[in-house]
């Protein structure tokens, strides 16, 4: 057994670790991406991603939330993003897809979330999973959004 500390999924005020959130949208997009796609069960993707992956480090809470969370607001998260988007829907990549409704999900029901934490682990998840200038456009769309749903938050 190892003499090494685990490490805690909150710091010791109570609040979420940034780096296990950070990998829970990690692992969130790249679950949702595989729900769009292959139209596997949410419970069967989940699964196979608490098997197959290393979450030790991972808030798996907050993973399970946006799994669940992006599915059943689905058609609402698509309804805010529309007006936001300077493309049609069906012209947005897959992946993009999961990143602006993770991101949609976030701002309208994780208010605990600051916009500007939002929107910029979802320009850094575009730069690592999306094409070359798909930051651009997630920056663009989520600034959008932000400023219709965390109006009071912009404000500040």
């Amino acid at each position: 057994m190892s003499d090494k500390p685990i490490p805690r999924k909150d710091n010791m005020a109570g609040r979420p670790n940034p780096a296990a959130r950070r990998k829970a949208r990690h692992y969130a997009v790249q679950a949702l991406y595989q729900w769009e796609m292959a139209g596997a069960s949410l419970s069967a993707i989940e699964a196979e991603f608490l098997v197959d992956n290393d979450m030790t480090h991972v808030d798996t809470e907050y993973f399970r939330d946006i799994l669940r969370g992006v599915p059943n607001n689905l058609s609402e998260l698509d309804d805010m993003l529309t007006p936001c988007l300077s493309r049609d829907m069906q012209e947005v990549t897959p992946v993009e897809k999961a990143i602006l409704r993770l991101a949609a999900f976030e701002l309208a029901h994780r208010i605990d979330v600051p916009y500007r934490v939002v929107i910029n682990e979802s320009v850094e998840l575009s730069k690592k999973f999306g094409a070359s200038e798909s930051h651009k456009f997630i920056n663009g769309a989520l600034d959008k959004l932000a400023q219709q749903v965390r109006v009071v938050e912009i404000k500040k």
